[in-house]
C-alpha cells in the first residue's frame, strides 16, 4: 500500500465499533499512502493530504490482501467468511485489501491535519530504546494502582495486553496485588526486562491464539502453550507446585502465584 494512491474505498456497513464519518470515502479516495506504521496496536496510514488514517483491528479483524502479482497471497485455509468484509481498499497498483471483522471490534478514524488524537499521549514502546526501567519507575512514580492496572494504562506503556502483563509479572515476582508506585528500583529494572522478553518470546512463538487469531499464513501462534500463570488458575506454579489463583482488577482477570509473586 505504501507509494500506491486509494482508486476506489468501499464500505459495507456504516459502522465497525465506531461510525464511519460521512466523508470517510472522499476523504481517502485519491489520496496517496505516503507511509504506514505503527503505534501499539493502531495502523497508521498518512496520506498525501496530511491526514492520518488510524486502524485497529480489535479482537478479530485482519486484513487480506489479493489481486497484485507483485504481491504474497495471503488466501489459506483459514479463509474469512466474505460476510465480513466490511471495507475494501483497491489501489492504483492492482492491490485490493479487505477489512474482514466477524465482531466488528476493530475500528478505523481518519485524523485531520493538526487534529489530537487518543494516541498523543501514550507511553513508550515497550520493544522500543525509549522504554527502560528507568523510564518505567518515572511513569509509575506515585501511582497509587495496583500494578496490574497500572501496567495497562497505556499512558504508561504503549500496547500491552493483559495475558502478557501477568506474564511478566510472574517472571518478575511481583505481585498484580502490589501497589505501582512502591515497586523498588531493582524490582522496576527487573519488570522492564522481563516485559521486553515475553513480548519478545510471544513474537517468536508467533502470538497467543486463545480463540480466532492466526497469522498471515494462517498459522496459530503458539505461545499459549509456554503460559507461565494465564489461564491456568488452579493448576500447579511451574516454580513451586502452589496453585495458580485467579482474581478480578478492573474487570480483567489477573493469573499469579501467591508464593512466587510476593
Amino acid at each position: 500500500m505504501e507509494g500506491a494512491v486509494f482508486d476506489r474505498v468501499t464500505l459495507n456497513r456504516p459502522n465497525l465499533r465506531f461510525p464511519f464519518g460521512d466523508d470517510f470515502i472522499s476523504r481517502i479516495q485519491g489520496q496517496r499512502l505516503v507511509r504506514l506504521t505503527r503505534r501499539a496496536k493502531f495502523l497508521q496510514a498518512e496520506l498525501s493530504s496530511g491526514e492520518r488514517l488510524f486502524m485497529h483491528l480489535g479482537m478479530s479483524g485482519r486484513f487480506i490482501i489479493e489481486g497484485n502479482s507483485k504481491l504474497a497471497d495471503f488466501t489459506h485455509e483459514h479463509a474469512a467468511n466474505p460476510k465480513h468484509h466490511h471495507v475494501v481498499f483497491e489501489m492504483e497498483n492492482g492491490a485490493v485489501i479487505t477489512f474482514n471483522d466477524p465482531r466488528r471490534f476493530g475500528f478505523m478514524e481518519l485524523v485531520g491535519v493538526g487534529e489530537p488524537y487518543r494516541l498523543d499521549h501514550i507511553g513508550p514502546e515497550p520493544l522500543g530504546n525509549s522504554f527502560s526501567g528507568p523510564v518505567l519507575r518515572e511513569a509509575l512514580k506515585g501511582k497509587k494502582s495496583k500494578i496490574k492496572a497500572a501496567l495497562l494504562d497505556q499512558r504508561v506503556v504503549a500496547g500491552l495486553g493483559n495475558i502478557y502483563v501477568c506474564e511478566a509479572l510472574y517472571r518478575a515476582g511481583i505481585s498484580p496485588l502490589r501497589v505501582a508506585g512502591g515497586l523498588k528500583i531493582a524490582e522496576t529494572d527487573d519488570l522492564a526486562g522481563h516485559i521486553k522478553e515475553v513480548l519478545s518470546a510471544a513474537i517468536e512463538a508467533g502470538g497467543s491464539s486463545l480463540k480466532d487469531f492466526s497469522n498471515t499464513d494462517g498459522k496459530l501462534g503458539y505461545f499459549q502453550h509456554s503460559f507461565d500463570v494465564y489461564g491456568r488458575e488452579g493448576e500447579p506454579c511451574k516454580s513451586c507446585d502452589a496453585p495458580i489463583q485467579r482474581i478480578v482488577q478492573s474487570g480483567r482477570s489477573s493469573f499469579f502465584c501467591g508464593v512466587c509473586q510476593g
